[in-house]
């Protein structure tokens, strides 16, 4: 693996993208015989830099993010981070399911960067590259330390999640929404239950992942949904939509934003080989709707995203990106300090990209 061929920076202005940067002396590997972690060997690292600039080029809508893990054992078959695994010569298919990062020093990093001067208190997104709320944030217990800093700091932030182990945090995330702008959004393409088990094997069902949506607006916290990924044939029918739209609302979501699935180098190759197994009759259209590249046609784009607005228009509830950004609203936690010395910061983005 190419631990020692990631340069050295620690400078937050110069970090990139999501490239973590280790030292090759402090990589441990270790394996649990559990058997929600049977077959997963985990790499214990000590990163240099954690809190990471998005490139320019990119499509993001945020400029920073924070990523514990690299790796993911939600399994979904079209994660576009697949690729991510190749710059440390990790395999992209079953090694990118199995072969986590473990970023073990993140908390401490998190709190020593934003207590940089040169940290001017920009949103900070979580969730965008792999899942941070993953079957292994169960035992490595990096989150509430990463939020308690963010709270700290009154440093705004956003979390996209498939996992229901954030619910384990929601004392924290109410807190830090007491003193600063969060954004909580929760991963839903589909309802689809024989397609989840499928495409989505390690993750938590769809019904369970509505239930913190349910959950967090029953304690105050605004939660958006990230109606990601549509698929192409598979769950974009009419019908399909329409169930999964209305549960959506049903769970007193604030937002829906639709995103169709994009194959990405990495995702691209592994997806069209599930598809090959369980789909061969859809592998030729799929040639031809992605034949220009990782993404779907415009054509078809606007189309998903005009039908799931117009559905979120009937059942009540507003695409994310339209009209006035809401604000989560938790009363100040009276054992809380007020932190007058931090500046007001300026409300989060909601989140709306896988």
């Amino acid at each position: 693996m190419r631990w020692d061929n990631l340069v050295e920076n620690t400078s937050m202005q110069g970090a990139t993208g999501d490239i973590a940067l280790f030292g090759t002396d402090a990589v441990t590997t270790r394996t649990f015989d559990t058997p929600e972690f049977r077959g997963v060997t985990f790499y214990e690292i000590r990163a240099r830099s954690i809190v990471n600039r998005v490139p320019g080029a990119s499509r993001m809508p945020f400029e920073w993010t924070v990523n514990p893990y690299r790796g993911c054992t939600h399994a979904c078959v079209y994660c576009f981070a697949r690729k991510t695994h190749s710059y440390l010569d990790l395999d992209t298919g079953q090694g990118f399911d199995s072969q986590i990062v473990v970023k073990i020093n993140a908390p401490e990093l998190v709190r020593r960067q934003l207590a940089s001067r040169r940290w001017q208190g920009a949103h900070i997104a979580m969730g965008t590259n792999v899942d941070c709320y993953q079957r292994a944030e169960g035992r490595y217990r990096l989150m509430p330390g990463i939020i308690t800093a963010l709270r700290d700091r009154a440093n705004p932030f956003s979390i996209l999640t498939k996992g229901t182990l954030i619910l384990r945090d929601l004392d924290l995330l109410r807190e830090a929404a007491s003193v600063t702008e969060v954004g909580i959004s929760v991963s839903v393409g589909f309802t689809d239950q024989e397609l989840w088990r499928t495409v989505e094997p390690g993750t938590p069902s769809p019904e369970r992942r509505l239930d913190v949506v349910r959950t967090m607006a029953e304690n105050g916290i605004g939660c958006g949904v990230l109606m990601a990924p549509v698929i192409p044939f598979l769950s974009d029918s009419p019908d399909q939509l329409r169930a999964t739209v209305r549960s959506i609302a049903a769970a007193g979501a604030t937002s829906v934003t639709p995103l169709v699935l994009h194959l990405r180098p990495g995702a691209r190759e592994w997806f069209m080989s599930w598809l090959e197994r369980h789909h061969p009759y859809l592998v030729a259209r799929y040639e031809r709707l992605y034949a220009e590249g990782a993404y779907a046609p415009k054509w078809y784009q606007r189309r998903i995203t005009r039908q799931v607005h117009e559905l979120a228009d009937e059942f009540g509830i507003g695409p994310a990106g339209r009209g006035e950004a809401r604000r989560i609203s938790v009363p100040r936690d009276p054992e809380l300090p007020a932190r007058p010395d931090l500046p007001v910061r300026p409300a989060a983005t909601q989140l709306t990209l896988l």
